[in-house]
């Protein structure tokens, strides 16, 4: 239709021509034909952009020069997806006077793209009329401000990133409220949750404590917004006081004390089902045009399905974690002498269950048993396992068996477990003619599962608070480290079997050691050890960092307190600072469960010593771990003042276990303690055996390949010697750290 046409007539009443009608509004038409680049403007239109008030054809570089050169590439943008949309195009624009540094006035322009056929040329008619300035800092509520569309498109999807990512229900209202929306934002935010037939609330934003009390436990039959959303699944939206004040007069005294202007109820929906509403108001009038609707609305939508994924992650979660405190002992009443402090630390992934445990047991004969173990897995049938092994472990110890006697129980019992075939729920699987080695059954009623064996590694120790001592069997598990009271640490070598599980009919040997008065062992399970890429030997020397940097921390707060303090010490070396607080390579590390356990032994501190003492056996049919002795030996001297010293002593050990190994029939028990202050301490070693036979000096030709035991004594050591027992022997040599690398004088004692 043409402008100067005539309007059709309704009735006897002519209606006057739509020039004037548009005039009398202040509103003008232009054209701006695409393929011959001319716009086409009419009096009106020529006045409101500052030219003279008749109607003229321009090109479009002298329309452009009246437009603000930031509104032009606004506008310009909004067409083309106008264009390639086929829906309005609609933007707020300054005109400038022939300076071009000065603003005329500010109209908005309302424009429809007509295509011409298949080809890419297209007009666009619209209108243009003058609005006022907007008052500062209303501009943002207005989605007619610069190109909506595209600031609509980014909101959406950050938000919907960000609402992704949200892993609780406390981060979706956190993420939820920090929402800036384009050309609107609400300032009160409110998340209603059905429960039976009553209205509860989930969370809220922009609220006092204590706003929400009549809210909650609302019944849904109220004549209030968000009851009637959840009942009908369809948004109410009020864009004044007076349309909430008109529709709900029953609410409005409620809403009324907020001082809002307008809200937005709409339908959190998920899978149909409308599990609540999502309510936001604004201290200012909105209108609720289509456009905010579709945001309100496509918000409403990813927040109800971030809701119902966090609500089933916090239900897993809590299952889970519920299911594995369960299955973890409460650390008993305190052991008068002894000291107690644990940790467990699930992993991060999948359903947060695992295989760690750890115990502590009274016996019958006072002393007290301390587990730890891991099952393999990180899944629900590990953690089954777990709780079954932890239960029949328990049941060993408490009828009186030795560790040796317990673990050789829990390896049958884990074994036999094992390898029993697991039957569905569909019925009996006593009909079934299945292999347990095949895990698969007959045509019977039950249904056979997969076979599936596991096997378990495991540390007991038995303790004997008033002496000390502990008995320790192993199977299949990392080594206890003991840090003594001068904050030397060592781990401790201790014989050991097969991992519970493999072998029904595996042997499990007792090593024991004693825990001096200031003396704290750590047992622990891989994952404190080999989390963050770690092998065995670097994970260990991370913790014994740890352990060495405890020392003193006892004082200030107790034993107990220090000891709570290393366990959690000891656990965030290996996770390193929290993912919610901070990035990097070691944030969240929960590669592995964690269970930990130390045990310090309290005394007197006229009691404690800071002389280092350790023993350790070398059996015969274990020569490999003469070289765990050097290790340890060198470990014990870590900080002895000349490291040639330590070469000689590290050799005269080798060189005392290897021949109780070649030349005896029996084991070699080795005693090495150094006393003393620093700069003036005294090793002694000695190595005992069950053997009458007195070593003797011999004078080994050049090429002979042994017969220089003796020899290395008389050069290195400072004083050595031999002492006959009644059940064997003893050869034994001491070095002093005053004496620096010349030694002492050779043979001082000579043999015995």
């Amino acid at each position: 239709m043409r402008t100067d046409d005539p309007v059709p007539q309704v009735g006897d009443d002519p209606l006057p021509p739509v020039r004037d009608v548009l005039a009398a509004i202040a509103t003008g038409l232009w054209r701006w034909d695409n393929a011959s680049g001319t716009v086409t403007l009419d009096a009106e239109a020529a006045r409101l952009l500052g030219l003279p008030e008749r109607p003229q054809t321009l090109s479009e570089a002298g329309v452009r020069s009246r437009f603000h050169p930031v509104d032009w590439n606004e506008i310009y943008g909004t067409v083309q997806l106008a264009v390639a949309e086929g829906t309005l195009a609609e933007a707020r624009l300054r005109i400038m006077d022939e300076t071009g540094r000065h603003v005329l006035r500010i109209v908005r322009s309302r424009s429809k793209p007509v295509m011409h056929g298949a080809t890419e040329a297209y007009e666009l008619i619209g209108t243009l009329q003058e609005v006022t300035e907007p008052a500062p800092g209303s501009a943002a509520r207005t989605p007619v401000t610069g190109d909506w569309r595209r600031s609509r498109e980014a909101f959406l999807l950050d938000a919907g990133r960000a609402l992704a990512e949200a892993r609780s229900t406390e981060e979706v209202l956190r993420v939820a409220a920090g929402l800036s929306m384009p050309g609107f934002s609400p300032d009160g935010l409110a998340v209603f949750g059905a429960e039976g037939e009553r209205l509860t609330i989930i969370g809220h934003h922009g609220h006092q404590p204590g706003d929400d009390g009549p809210f909650s436990a609302m019944p849904l039959d109220t004549d209030y917004p968000a009851a009637e959303v959840v009942r009908t699944g369809r948004a109410v939206y009020l864009s004044t006081p007076e349309d909430y004040r008109r529709r709900y007069p029953a609410a409005w005294p409620l809403a009324s004390r907020f001082e809002r202007q307008s809200w937005a109820f709409l339908p959190l929906t998920v899978a149909g089902r409308t599990m609540g509403t999502w309510m936001a108001a604004f201290t200012y009038p909105v209108s609720f045009t289509p456009d905010e609707r579709s945001v309100l609305t496509t918000v409403a939508r990813m927040l109800a399905q971030a809701l119902s994924r966090a609500g089933v992650a916090e239900s897993e979660r809590e299952l889970t974690e519920g299911l594995q405190r369960s299955m973890l002992p409460m650390l008993g009443p305190r052991i008068p002498g002894m000291s107690v402090a644990a940790r467990y630390v699930p992993t991060g992934g999948g359903l947060q269950v695992g295989g760690d445990w750890y115990d502590m047991i009274p016996l019958p004969s006072g002393r007290i048993a301390f587990v730890i173990g891991d099952v393999q897995g990180h899944d629900v049938r590990a953690a089954g396992l777990m709780g079954q092994l932890r239960i029949a472990l328990r049941a060993y110890a408490s009828e009186g068996h030795r560790p040796d006697a317990v673990l050789s129980r829990a390896t049958r019992f884990l074994s036999g477990i094992t390898e029993s075939i697991s039957y569905g729920s569909t019925g009996s699987g006593a009909s079934g003619s299945g292999s347990a080695g095949s895990g698969v059954s007959g045509s019977g009623a039950g249904e056979a599962t997969q076979y599936d064996p596991r096997f378990a590694t495991c540390l007991y120790v038995e303790a004997d608070p008033a002496t000390g001592v502990l008995e320790i069997a192993r199977a299949g598990h990392p080594e206890p480290a003991i840090r003594m009271a001068d904050g030397t640490v060592l781990q401790r070598p201790t014989a050991g079997g097969l991992p519970l599980g493999i072998d029904p009919d595996a042997d499990y040997p007792t090593t024991r050691l004693v825990l001096e008065a200031g003396e704290t062992m750590l047992i622990c399970t891989d994952g404190l050890i080999e989390t963050g890429g770690h092998d065995l030997e670097s994970g260990w020397s991370r913790i014994r960092t740890t352990l060495e940097g405890y020392l003193g921390e006892e004082e200030e707060g107790g034993l107990e307190d220090g000891l709570e303090l290393l366990a959690d010490r000891l656990v965030q070396a290996v996770h390193g600072p929290s993912s919610h607080h901070t990035t990097g390579p070691l944030a969240d590390r929960r590669e592995d469960d964690i269970a930990v356990l130390l045990l310090s032994r309290t005394g007197r501190p006229e009691q404690r010593t800071d002389a280092r003492r350790t023993v350790l056996t070398v059996a015969q049919a274990e020569p490999e771990r003469v070289a765990g002795a050097r290790r340890h030996l060198r470990d014990l001297l870590h900080d002895w003042a000349d490291d040639d010293q330590v070469d000689s002593a590290v050799l005269m050990v080798s060189e005392m276990l290897t021949n109780v190994l070649v030349h005896t029939d029996g084991d070699a028990m080795l005693v090495a303690e150094v006393t003393g202050v620093p700069g003036a301490r005294r090793l002694r070693a000695e190595v005992a055996d069950g053997s009458d036979d007195l070593p003797h000096r011999r004078h080994p030709g050049e090429l002979a390949s042994s017969g220089r035991g003796l020899v290395l004594m008389e050069l290195l050591a400072g004083a050595w010697g031999v002492d006959p027992r009644g059940d064997g022997k003893s050869i034994w040599f001491e070095l002093y750290e005053d004496a620096g690398a010349s030694g002492g004088e050779a043979g001082a004692d000579g043999l015995g």
